[in-house]
């Protein structure tokens, strides 16, 4: 009986090795699904301080000075920016007023650094239009307050809105 047992465990031990290695059979079933997503046409805009910094009444020459509005909009969307008039009563968007109390001191915003072009608000005639790129665009705001205005000591402020249309 002896000589059985080792032959008896060996006999177990190579059933146990052969099952362990034999395949696990198992079923399986797969499906698939659909990802979507819609990109939407979308604009950002923002823009820096104009500031003149100190005019000077007496003087002959226009002051002039610059401001950046940073855009970025969805790749191929077409945009129109434009500029109202500001905030102060009785200006329009070719002749902008900063105020100081009752006083104005007047001013103008232009497309091109000749400062030749009048920045507006209305769609197809004095806006700057474009179409975007995928990166951010920098659109620079040519600013001028004309020469020889008399006008009170003090600070003069305005705030304009600008608009992106797309």
């Amino acid at each position: 009986m002896r000589i059985r047992q080792p032959a008896a465990l060996m006999s177990l031990a190579a059933i146990v090795c052969w099952s362990m290695s034999q395949p696990a059979l198992a079923t399986t079933a797969t499906t698939t699904f659909t990802v979507t997503a819609t990109a939407t046409k979308a604009c950002n805009i923002s823009a820096t301080s104009l500031n003149f910094g100190s005019y000077d009444p007496t003087a002959a020459t226009p002051l002039d000075s610059t401001s950046t509005i940073t855009i970025l909009c969805t790749t191929g969307t077409a945009y129109n920016i434009g500029l109202n008039a500001g905030s102060a009563p009785g200006a329009t968007v070719t002749t902008r007023k900063m105020t100081n109390g009752a006083n104005t001191l007047n001013y103008a915003l232009y497309q091109d650094s000749s400062r030749t072009i009048n920045w507006g608000n209305t769609v197809g005639t004095d806006t700057v239009g474009g179409t975007a790129g995928g990166t951010a665009a920098n659109l620079s705001v040519y600013g001028q307050v004309p020469a020889l205005q008399n006008v009170p000591v003090g600070a003069y402020t305005d705030t304009v809105t600008a608009t992106i249309t797309y």
